[in-house]
């Protein structure tokens, strides 16, 4: 029989609050290295990492994390959708996958959170030996590797590779281990 009064545990609630957990240390926690990464996403010129230009500095104070998701410069879901005449983007896809029990302990789930990051080759060189794509991995990295999330242990480092989905679109993805535990619930609360 099954207990109704019971929480709902599963490893898959956890990815809605992990979402906003990464947003949030993308771009709100160290606000300076969020502000650089919305320069990287938003701005498709060679020098979008100038502080001295107002202009840039303006663009970027203005993109809240709601706009850059309904901008569509960061997808929760697997589909980049162009329109015609719209400017170029630069795209962070963040996607979770591989969900598996825990090698030690079966009470938990490990998942793959990878990050897509796709940039059109036009706009990929910033001078200087400085690529857009492993500068916007740079910083994801630098921001999330060995962070904690909702689970159990910390965010850690599984592997990059290149990503290219056609002449124009190209990058990297960047995967990540993360470890899902018992804050992953939503309490039951039927009548019956």
């Amino acid at each position: 029989m099954i207990n109704l009064t019971k929480p709902i545990e599963s490893s898959f609630f956890s990815c809605e609050k992990d979402t906003e957990l990464i947003l949030e240390k993308l771009f709100i926690t160290n606000r300076q290295k969020g502000n650089e990464l919305k320069r990287l996403l938003v701005i498709n010129t060679p020098d979008c990492l100038d502080t001295t230009n107002i202009r840039y500095q303006q663009i970027v104070e203005s993109k809240s994390i709601k706009d850059l998701k309904n901008e569509q410069y960061i997808k929760i879901t697997p589909k980049i959708a162009f329109k015609e005449h719209e400017e170029v983007k630069s795209y962070i896809l963040i996607s979770f996958d591989n969900f598996v029990p825990n090698a030690t302990n079966p009470e938990f789930r490990d998942c793959t959170v990878s990050f897509d990051i796709i940039c059109h080759t036009d706009y990929w060189d910033l001078g200087g030996f400085q690529l857009r794509p492993l500068k916007i991995a740079g910083y994801i990295d630098g921001l999330l590797n060995n962070c904690k999330l909702t689970g159990i242990g910390t965010f850690q480092f599984l592997g990059c590779s290149e990503l290219i989905l056609d002449e124009n679109l190209a990058g990297y993805t960047l995967m990540y281990s993360a470890i899902h535990g018992s804050d992953d619930r939503i309490e039951n609360n039927d009548d019956d």
